[in-house]
């Protein structure tokens, strides 16, 4: 902060020079100390890492678009465990002799994300493991990491005033606690992969109990890259359109029928397999049941978008907790106008073409203009702040891959 608050005050004192009056939300969160702040960040593990991770959005968001964009990179950097330390871990947990348990394990990393990192491992017997490893003294971290978080939150410029920031952290530190559970994880993953059953695209790695414990996730490696490299790398129309229709099928499964839903709905959770076309859902930590109740009020909402009846909108809006009768007519209004917005997929006739749709940059726009606007009133309660990205993660994945997708089909058997 002492950084932040140095840079602003030199560029304030070099607007000053120039006759302008200064604006210190824009000064603190200027590209300079974004940069300075997000490339902290990235140094930590643990809660501070993920709740940047959370806050990004894949770069976009209400956030001011330079920090958002540097934040964006968290989700897939982080600084992974040496050796020394991989194999104090895989020694307190496994024992002396955890070695004579696997043929080979890879002391490299396939991934490494806020709170663990994967390794690839191979039994005795042939079968090839995923071991996700947590990060030592990430659970004893959270606390005083949602404190530094707390503190950051009173920076000028990233939250607007009319938020509920401790209610939102505290149900930020309980995802965080639940996340570095990983027999809860284990379980998750399990009864997930039930609820899901047998898809012809769709796999869940099944969980390896006799390789679990405290601080390691042991599941079949499952092949295959994150959706997201699909649209750096060439790939075919089809193919895309193949993945974007999947994972859309996949989002409204796991909420009206599964009633289990994955909240996280970072692109690395999701690997396509192109020699197979399937692709594997990993990472349970942030597995949410659903109430009958959260379902039926979301499945008014979304039959008012699709009828675009703003009277009925307003209605729905008001049951499920997004706005309230007592908000200021403009702050309702708002929240109605972005809800419209967001819906033109399920109106439009046909594959929707979010490659040649601006509707996200449109919705961000709007949507980060009202969260810093005047009279912002009301923070959604947090489940459905944790659905909302996860429909909204989807929904950009498909704007990425430059995807086709009929999502009034996808919805029609819901709604």
């Amino acid at each position: 902060m002492g950084e932040m608050a140095a840079g602003a005050a030199a560029q304030g004192l070099g607007q000053l020079a120039r006759g302008q009056r200064p604006d210190l939300a824009q000064l603190m969160m200027s590209p300079g100390n974004a940069r300075r702040l997000a490339e902290r960040l990235s140094q930590m593990r643990g809660a501070v890492m993920k709740v940047g991770q959370l806050m990004s959005m894949d770069g976009h968001g209400v956030l001011p678009p330079h920090f958002a964009e540097l934040l964006g990179g968290l989700r897939d950097q982080a600084h992974v465990m040496p050796a020394s330390q991989l194999a104090e871990v895989l020694e307190r947990e496994y024992g002396l002799d955890w070695h004579r348990r696997f043929r080979r394990l890879s002391f490299e990393p396939i991934a490494a994300a806020s709170i663990g990192q994967v390794h690839r491992a191979e039994t005795h017997d042939g079968r090839v493991l995923a071991l996700k490893i947590q990060y030592p003294g990430v659970r004893e971290s959270i606390a005083s990491d949602m404190a530094n978080v707390a503190l950051l939150a009173r920076t000028p410029g990233l939250v607007p005033a009319g938020l509920d920031v401790a209610s939102l952290l505290a149900r930020v530190r309980a995802q965080l606690e639940h996340e570095t559970d990983y027999r809860a994880e284990a379980r998750a993953a399990t009864e997930y992969r039930r609820r899901l059953g047998r898809d012809p695209v769709l796999t869940v790695p099944a969980v390896a109990d006799e390789h679990c414990t405290d601080c390691i996730i042991a599941t079949d490696f499952a092949p295959g890259v994150p959706v997201d490299r699909l649209a750096r790398s060439g790939a075919a129309q089809a193919e895309r359109d193949h993945v974007a229709a999947a994972l859309s099928r996949l989002a409204v499964h796991e909420f009206f029928r599964m009633q289990l839903v994955q909240t996280d709905p970072n692109f690395g959770n999701y690997l396509f397999d192109a020699a197979s076309g399937r692709i594997a859902l990993i990472d349970f930590g942030a597995t949410e049941a659903v109430t009958a109740e959260r379902v039926a009020q979301l499945r008014e909402l979304g039959r008012a978008l699709r009828a675009d009846d703003g009277a009925r909108l307003t209605a729905a809006s008001h049951a499920a907790g997004f706005t309230a009768a007592e908000d200021p007519p403009e702050q309702t209004q708002g929240v109605i106008a972005l809800m419209r917005m967001a819906g033109e997929p399920l109106r439009h006739a046909g594959p929707y073409d979010f490659g040649a749709s601006d509707l996200f940059s449109r919705s961000f726009e709007q949507g980060r203009a009202q969260f810093f606007g005047e009279g912002y009133a009301r923070t959604p309660p947090p489940d459905l702040l944790f659905l909302q990205r996860k429909f909204a993660g989807t929904f950009m994945l498909c704007t990425r891959l430059r995807a086709r997708v009929d999502l009034a089909a996808v919805f029609a058997g819901e709604l």
